[in-house]
């Protein structure tokens, strides 16, 4: 009988697994992906939920309370990203629908399944979970303002609050009140022990989940417009490259110990796709190409995140220091 370790041990088998069969639906079966977007935030609220369940909240307190983590992570993603974004942007085609959506989704870091990949290369979690409702009210009051001042006022215009406000009761509010009303349960309670124990199997079919769900429904999207997608790929790619390393210099500058370090690299390196898309959803008439944009991000990061789940504890945040360079 599989165990939650095996498939722990096995997660970047399923992640794969996963990505190919919603490319092979995406690409086979093209018009299922109205079938699967309405359950796009279902199961990120779902996968949240498993994922906020195996952290203790008594480490979670403690992580929150960590204030050199937090002002380094908030500094890294809204001082440092916005500058990195700024200069690749220099690299993108000057059509304003192809950088708002380059923009929106580079300049909002992850609150999701960026817990899974940090917790996969042996980083410290429960800071990455501490923080994520700073890292999405920071997003929803600065990113207006950095459209702004990247795009212009009629792209900026055109972002709601209501789908951030949405996506924080929903992908944050929901499933942290639902882990911590379960543990205080299974604390109390058997039966709720019980549950607690059955949840454990889920984190990783979850995440498989949540990836077939998200590149499904959107892949023909990107398949529609590919020759002007492709432009933003070589700039993802450079944002997967710089950013780790310069989180990694914050991280030693700092004097962090090697699991916050490496939950730096993460919360520095992954963005907000899955919760920016049903933003860029939900823009007006002329924006239609925004979604593509964002969701080539998507399959980006999961190539990069695979990489990185390697190149991080073998190299960039070593169990044994290694130097940068040399």
């Amino acid at each position: 009988m599989v165990s939650p370790e095996t498939l722990q041990r096995r997660q970047v088998a399923v992640y794969t697994g996963a990505t190919t069969l919603a490319a092979v639906v995406g690409v086979f079966a093209p018009a299922s992906g109205e079938t699967f977007e309405p359950y796009i935030n279902p199961v990120i609220a779902l996968l949240l939920y498993v994922t906020f369940l195996e952290i203790p909240f008594v480490r979670l307190r403690a992580a929150l309370t960590d204030g050199r983590f937090v002002g380094v992570a908030l500094s890294l993603n809204f001082l440092v990203v916005p500058v990195v974004t700024w200069g690749l942007g220099v690299f993108l085609p000057r059509d304003p629908v192809i950088l708002l959506g380059a923009f929106m989704v580079l300049l909002t870091p992850c609150i999701d399944y960026v817990v899974a990949f940090t917790d996969l290369a042996g980083g410290d979690a429960e800071r990455v979970v501490a923080i994520t409702p700073l890292l999405l009210f920071a997003q929803l009051l600065l990113l207006p303002g950095y459209l702004w001042l990247f795009v212009g006022s009629e792209a900026a215009d055109a972002i709601a609050a209501g789908p951030f406000l949405e996506a924080f009761l929903t992908l944050i509010v929901l499933p942290l009140g639902a882990a911590w009303a379960t543990q205080a349960w299974a604390d109390r309670s058997p039966r709720g022990q019980r549950w607690q124990d059955a949840m454990a199997w889920l984190p990783v079919p979850m995440m498989g989940l949540t990836l077939l769900t998200v590149i499904a429904s959107q892949l023909p999207r990107v398949r529609e417009s590919i020759g002007q997608v492709a432009t933003v790929v070589p700039v993802y790619v450079a944002f997967l490259v710089v950013m780790p390393v310069l989180a990694r210099i914050a991280a030693g500058l700092a004097g962090f110990d090697r699991g916050p370090s490496r939950a730096l690299v993460f919360t520095a390196v992954t963005r907000n796709s899955l919760v920016v898309l049903p933003l860029a959803l939900a823009l007006p008439a002329g924006y239609e190409l925004v979604p593509a944009v964002v969701v080539t991000q998507t399959l980006v990061e999961l190539v990069g995140m695979v990489v990185l789940t390697r190149v991080v504890p073998n190299w960039l945040v070593a169990d044994r220091p290694r130097p940068l360079w040399g």
